[in-house]
Parts: C-alpha cells; structure tokens; sequence
C-alpha cells in the first residue's frame, strides 16, 4: 500500500469527525457475525501455487458474475496476488476445518499435504469443497491496511450434498439439517 494512498484516507477520516469504534470493538461485532470459509489460490509468476484462507467472499452481482473478498496488504500472499490475473476460490466443506487452518497458517508450504488439484487452467482447487469458482481479478482497491479485490467468475464447480464450513467468534462450526430454523 503506497504511503499516498493511506495519507488520502487519512486525510478524508479526518474530515469526518464523529467518534469511531476501537479495534477491539470492532472485531468484537464482526467475531459475532458468522461467516462462510473459503481458500483462495493462485499461480506466482514462477508457477508456484500461492494461497490462503479468507472468510470475507461476498457475492457483488449475479449479472454480471462477480464476487470479492479481502487480504491484507500485509499478508505474505499479497505480492502474489497483487500480480495474479486469475485465481481460484474454493468454499470449504464441513469436514475441511483442517485445511483452513493450514491456509491460515503463515511460514509453511501450505500445498505440500496435497488435498488440491490444479484446474486445466493451472489454479489451484481444493479437493472435496462445496463449491469453487475460477475468476479473473477485476480490481484491486486499497482500503485501509486491505485491499479490496474484485473478481468476475469465469468457471465453477459443486459438490453433490456437501455442506458448509462456517466460523464465528473464532471457532469452526459445521451446519447441517439440524441448525435449520
């Protein structure tokens, strides 16, 4: 994130004057706030597969398809990222709390104990998710400390009868019929 970027959006929260939440508060609303996980992956440029956990994919719009989730500017994917053209987004299954956790581990081959299989396109899909998506990057907006990354979805797959992984005030949870209101 350039040194520009965050003095204009310094300077433009600084025009607003109204008190704001703390970190702490902050994260305290969104650690209440289920979400979905999935794993991003991708390519480097040297055809290394890159990858990491994200529970920030939104749906943008159905027409046309596009979808985007969030990563730090910090984040050792980043680099990758920030050059990627395409991508792929796996949505992990009940059973993959494991995989999650790899992706979101920092210093390790997170490829290396397989459970992936590259598409003909070369991304990375994790083997056995509810459903991927391969997509091609869009925009990358910096927000923040983030970055904002917008993706149209070019290509898809679904597992038959595979239900979600879910996490929520840091802890995996698994839905299933007997969560249905």
């Amino acid at each position: 994130m350039t040194a520009e970027i965050l003095r204009v959006l310094d300077a433009d929260l600084a025009e607003q004057d109204e008190p704001q939440l703390s970190p702490q508060a902050y994260k305290d609303v969104f650690r209440r706030h289920p979400a979905g996980v999935a794993v991003v992956t991708l390519l480097d440029d040297d055809g290394r597969p890159v990858g990491f956990t994200a529970t920030s994919v939104i749906s943008v719009s159905a027409e046309p398809p596009l979808l985007a989730f969030s990563l730090a500017s910090t984040s050792s994917s980043w680099p990758a990222l920030s050059r990627a053209r395409t991508l792929a987004i796996s949505f992990l299954s009940a059973a993959q709390d494991d995989v999650s956790a790899r992706f979101a581990t920092s210093g390790i081959d997170r490829f290396a104990a397989g459970g992936w299989t590259a598409l003909e396109t070369g991304e990375p899909v994790i083997d056995e998710a509810v459903s991927w998506l391969r997509g091609r990057v869009v925009q990358r907006v910096p927000v923040g400390g983030s970055y904002l990354v917008s993706v149209r979805a070019l290509a898809h797959g679904v597992a038959d009868d595979a239900l979600p992984l879910v996490y929520h005030d840091r802890t995996y949870h698994r839905i299933g019929d007997h969560t249905a209101v």
